[in-house]
């Protein structure tokens, strides 16, 4: 079994000094990063806050390849659609087309979530003297094998070029999860910050929620019981105010409320107030996941920001077939789950697990929001354990550099 974080609170680190450069080649790029966007905004969340990482706290030159500027455009206003080649944020943002520019390859390469770099850019990398380190950066998973692949090496058999599997995780032995060097601290400033709550409730079109709602935030994919919770919700005595982002969510809100919703909109019924927002950039969902009591999330992104966020959450996990994904899950709450009291871990297991495979009744909601304040202490400690450990870009520019 995976070994978990310790539970014990600590008090936040000094912030660490900016590592050297891991590359003195004359102009061209330290690091290029390809993002091939698969499904939703998740993979581009994560290079998107991977490469500003590593340029803002390691001071790298970065060339993130992105294959679709559109979509990557609601997550960062600043890109241009039409432009192939794009600095933003000190960041080189490329077009990643069908024919890439004969480009030099940087001293690192990552391929993130194995998108295949194209065969002409990994030839020109063999060629490059030194050769890149070349990192297939892989899913988040809790899954037992995961320590034991950790950064194997994978020799090509036509080209002198080995790639090294690189798992994000939870544990010392992994990759690590990312995290901004000021993430907690901005996190602190935020939620004891009425001035800020306002602002951004400005920036969402709402005031504030009155005074005792519980606040849930609802972030995932398509989910056929997401009318059954709205309703359990709007009869359960408590008022509740639902967060809605702009997502896959949206339909099937519509056909609870009855009737046309967009972001802005707001519906109530019984104790259950919906309000749609709309589409968040990175920085103010994090707000919202620090606002909220309970943060119904999805995918790999946003699941990582609930956990920094350090309050109760629900993970729905990517669908997979013949359920691999259930084994995912499972493998995670063995972990979150070693800590908390037996009906509290009973509690969420349960409510994950009938969110996932689609069976919500009301048992199981009165369960997990009974639990919610021991939740809420267990959800504080797990990140100060998780802040114990490097994160991921530091973990990647660290074995890089032993690789050049």
């Amino acid at each position: 079994m995976l070994s978990r974080p310790s539970a014990l609170p600590v008090s936040p680190s000094p912030p660490l000094p900016p590592l050297p450069r891991v590359s003195t080649t004359a102009g061209g790029a330290d690091w290029d990063v390809f993002c091939r966007i698969i499904d939703n905004f998740g993979d581009i969340g994560v290079c998107w806050r991977l490469a500003r990482q590593l340029a803002s706290e390691h001071h790298l030159r970065v060339r993130l390849w992105v294959d679709e500027l559109a979509t990557f455009r609601l997550l960062c206003p600043q890109v241009d659609p039409t432009r192939a080649v794009q600095e933003l944020q000190g960041i080189e943002v490329r077009l990643w087309e069908k024919r890439l520019p004969a480009v030099t390859p940087a001293a690192v390469v990552v391929e993130t979530f194995a998108c295949r770099i194209p065969e002409p850019f990994v030839e020109r990398m063999a060629k490059r003297s030194p050769r890149p380190v070349w990192i297939n950066l892989d899913y988040l998973s809790a899954e037992a094998w995961v320590p034991t692949c950790h950064t194997l090496p994978s020799p090509q058999p036509q080209l002198p070029l080995e790639k090294f599997f690189f798992f994000p995780g939870f544990t010392a032995d992994t990759g690590g999860l990312l995290r901004e060097r000021d993430l907690l601290e901005r996190r602190r400033q935020f939620v004891d910050n009425a001035g800020m709550h306002d602002a951004f409730w400005r920036r969402t079109g709402f005031t504030r929620p009155p005074v005792g709602h519980l606040l849930v935030s609802l972030f995932a994919y398509d989910n056929a019981v997401i009318g059954d919770l709205l309703a359990i919700w709007a009869d359960a005595g408590v008022p509740l105010c639902c967060l809605a982002p702009l997502s896959q969510t949206l339909p099937a809100i519509r056909r609870f409320a009855g009737r046309a919703l967009e972001a802005g909109d707001t519906f109530r019924r019984g104790t259950l107030e919906v309000r749609v927002l709309p589409f968040l950039r990175q920085e103010h969902y994090d707000q919202l996941l620090w606002l909220c009591d309970v943060n119904f999330i999805r995918g790999e992104d946003s699941f990582v920001r609930a956990q920094w966020a350090a309050r109760p959450l629900v993970w729905h996990i990517y669908p997979q077939q013949e359920g691999v994904h259930i084994g995912k899950l499972d493998a995670f709450l063995a972990i979150y789950c070693a800590d908390l009291p037996a009906a509290s871990a009973l509690a969420l297991r349960q409510f994950w697990h009938a969110w996932n495979v689609g069976r919500i009744e009301t048992s199981v909601w009165q369960a997990l929001a009974a639990n919610l304040p021991t939740l809420r202490e267990h959800a504080i400690r797990w990140q100060d354990g998780l802040a114990q450990q490097d994160d991921l870009s530091r973990r990647l520019v660290n074995f890089a550099g032993s690789k050049l």
